[in-house]
C-alpha cells in the first residue's frame, strides 16, 4: 500500500485525490490546505502514515511550501510542470510528479490516458514513483527538468494557445451569429489526425497552399485588431514553414 498526503486544494489536487482514492493499492491518508500555518500543524500527525507528498501547489509557492516540510524524512514531489526538482530544498528526498493534462474541476479525465511524467535524485524513489505512476496511467516516462520545461513550453502551444484560438473562433461565430458548435467536428478531425500523421503534414488551410489572395481576404475581414495580429502572424510563421513568405 503507497500512503500519500496530498498537498493543496487545487484543481490537480482534486483530480489526484478523486482518482488515488479509486486505485487499489493506495491510500489517501490526508488533504492538506497549503497555508503554512495548517501544514505546520498537522504535518507531525500525518508523517508516520505517509510514503509521498504531492505537493498540488501554484508554480510560485512550491518553493515556500515546499521549505516548510525541512526535516520530514519521506519522498516530497511537486506536480509542476516548467519547475526544476531543485525548487524544492536539499535534504529533502526530492521528485517530481507530473501529470500532463489540462485539468478543471468537475471536468472527468480518465487517468489511465494521461502520460504521468517523474524524477527523483535515487532509483529507490524513482521505483516508488513509477509504482504509484503505474497504478493510475498506462503511460509513465522518466524525464529530467530540462526535459519537462521544454514539455511543458510546448504544451502551452499546443493546448493553452490552441484553447485561445477556439475563443477567438466562438468570438467571431457569435459577432456574424453562426453556431460554434459548426466547429466542433472540425476541432475533432484535426485532434485525430495527429495521432497517426506528423503536424507537419497534417497541415492544411489558405497559407500551406500559399493562397495569397484568400489570405489578404481574410485578414481585412478581422476588425479586431489583435485578431488581425495573431491571424498575420501564425499565417507567416505557417508560409516560412513550408518556404514562402507574404
Amino acid at each position: 500500500m503507497i500512503n500519500v498526503t496530498l498537498v493543496g486544494k487545487g484543481n490537480i489536487s482534486w483530480h489526484l485525490k478523486k482518482v488515488l482514492s479509486q486505485t487499489d493499492g493506495v491510500q489517501v491518508h490526508a488533504v492538506l490546505s497549503s497555508r503554512g500555518n495548517t501544514i505546520s500543524e498537522t504535518l507531525n500527525s500525518v508523517a508516520a502514515d505517509t510514503d509521498i507528498y504531492i505537493l498540488a501547489v501554484s508554480d510560485d509557492a512550491i518553493a515556500s511550501v515546499s521549505a516548510l516540510f525541512k526535516g520530514i524524512s519521506k519522498l516530497v514531489v511537486h506536480t509542476s510542470g516548467s519547475v526544476s526538482i531543485h525548487a524544492l530544498p536539499k535534504g529533502l528526498k526530492r521528485g517530481v510528479f507530473y501529470p500532463l493534462q489540462t485539468f478543471s474541476k468537475g471536468n472527468a479525465v480518465n487517468f489511465k490516458t494521461v502520460p504521468i511524467c517523474i524524477e527523483a535524485e535515487n532509483e529507490k524513489d524513482i521505483i516508488l514513483l513509477k509504482k504509484l505512476a503505474n497504478l493510475i496511467s498506462d503511460t509513465v516516462y522518466e524525464i529530467t527538468s530540462e526535459q519537462r520545461k521544454s514539455l511543458h513550453l510546448a504544451a502551452v502551444f499546443v493546448n493553452n494557445f490552441v484553447n485561445h484560438l477556439y475563443h477567438i473562433g466562438d468570438e467571431l461565430c457569435e459577432q456574424h451569429q453562426v453556431p460554434f458548435a459548426i466547429l466542433r467536428p472540425l476541432i475533432a478531425e484535426t485532434a485525430k489526425k495527429i495521432t497517426h500523421l506528423p503536424p507537419l503534414k497534417a497541415q492544411t488551410g489558405p497559407a500551406k497552399r500559399q493562397d495569397l489572395q484568400t489570405i489578404q481576404t481574410q485578414s481585412t475581414l478581422l476588425k479586431n485588431d489583435e485578431h488581425q495580429k495573431i491571424y498575420n502572424v501564425l499565417t507567416q510563421s505557417i508560409l516560412n514553414t513550408y518556404g514562402k513568405k507574404l
